[in-house]
């Protein structure tokens, strides 16, 4: 057999992930998978592999129900289309759990977009703004790499499904789940009456749990392989940002009395605004940690001078992509024409945001609400009004 000598060519990554993913078994390496090949079988696995690749990089996530539009409740009335098994993104778990309460499905399309909105407002001045670049894949192949922002991004839009479910149960949007059933907190007055109907976080938590997870667990991996390294990356940060909705649920009361003497209160369980959701996880964010796989094919953190990441915490496996710059590989989108702030010193100023090649000045017409006025009663009433600013975009 001929065996094909090629020149050195600079393999992209994800084509040498892809051959981890076709191989996980075989025991073969890259190199001693290409020199056992002619030439023309060698030629043709690699024009597969383009394609694969492209499969492997684009594929649809749970995510793109956020981006779905029919996601409305008489679409899943049993029998009606679309089918669970027609929902782009959803692996056969999920597909499976979309046919049993398929009347839970836009709130885990609202709760993804939450989680979607959030992170696009905590890295809105940052060099990864948390951008969607389909409807399918939704953030691209950015996603394919284990790195911090990718650990942030599953854990916002794990919490996401948990406030959006959670939330749908307590206004009886659900048919399995109404009001929260939490035990009454042990600190509270015994005077003080224990009810109303609070957020279900303890559904909310599980049906997230049982969802979000279902794609990693029903996955298997060669033991020491990168792709198991990842599954339990996953499933760390999605507990995290499960976590992360439970830590901030708070109790929430209402006064009773003649004249709001607030001589009796009711209260009930209540899940923070999301923007604090938004703030614990972008401070995990943060401080993250990196891990490798040991020898009992454990995540371990890299350096051990620090403490272990709980349960709370956010991992990642690999270094974030160079984000200064448009890279169709790694699915950086670069930063040129992005607006920053020119007297920040901060990571929206223009230096640190067009990473030193500069930036444009443009002058800008913004329409703002001016002159605004209390009428009685009880509305305020503006005016709109134009002016030119300047603006600094990144070359």
């Amino acid at each position: 057999m001929t065996v094909c000598h090629l020149p050195a060519v600079d393999i992209p990554e994800l084509w040498k992930t892809s051959f981890r993913m076709l191989l996980p078994h075989s025991g073969l390496s890259f190199s001693a998978f290409t020199t056992i090949m002619d030439c023309r079988h060698l030629v043709i696995t690699i024009t597969f592999l383009v394609f694969f690749t492209q499969a492997v990089v684009e594929a649809t996530s749970w995510w793109s129900l956020a981006m779905n539009p029919l996601l409305i409740p008489e679409a899943y009335i049993i029998g009606a289309q679309p089918l669970c098994s027609q929902l782009a993104g959803l692996s056969q778990g999920q597909k499976k759990l979309c046919q049993l309460y398929q009347d839970h499905m836009q709130y885990i399309g609202e709760g993804a977009k939450t989680g979607i909105k959030e992170c696009q407002y905590q890295f809105r001045n940052r060099r990864w703004n948390c951008s969607t670049v389909d409807n399918s894949s939704v953030f691209g192949r950015v996603m394919q790499i284990g790195s911090r922002e990718t650990a942030f991004t599953y854990a916002i839009s794990a919490a996401g499904v948990v406030n959006a479910v959670s939330r749908a149960c307590r206004e009886g949007e659900l048919s399995s789940c109404g009001c929260s059933r939490a035990a009454r907190p042990k600190d509270l007055p015994r005077d003080w009456l224990w009810g109303g109907c609070g957020d279900n976080l303890n559904y909310g938590y599980r049906f997230s749990k049982e969802f979000v997870d279902a794609r990693e667990r029903e996955k298997t991996y060669q033991k020491g392989s990168y792709e198991s390294a990842r599954l339990l990356m996953n499933l760390h940060n999605n507990e995290a940002g499960r976590r992360a909705v439970s830590d901030l649920a708070h109790v929430s009361c209402k006064c009773h009395g003649v004249s709001g003497s607030c001589s009796l209160k009711t209260c009930w369980l209540q899940l923070a605004d999301f923007r604090k959701v938004g703030d614990a996880l972008k401070e995990k964010y943060d401080s993250a940690t990196v891990m490798k796989l040991n020898s009992r094919g454990k995540l371990v953190q890299v350096n051990n001078k620090f403490n272990s990441p709980t349960n709370n915490d956010l991992i990642y496996i690999d270094q974030s992509p160079d984000y200064c710059v448009s890279n169709e590989s790694t699915g950086s989108l670069g930063t040129t024409g992005r607006l920053c702030n020119k007297t920040s010193e901060g990571m929206d100023g223009c230096e640190l945001m067009c990473c030193g090649r500069g930036y444009d000045q443009y002058k800008a017409q913004v329409v703002e609400r001016c002159h605004c006025k209390f009428h009685w009663c009880c509305y305020v009433k503006c005016k709109k009004c134009t002016k030119v600013v300047d603006q600094f975009v990144c070359k």
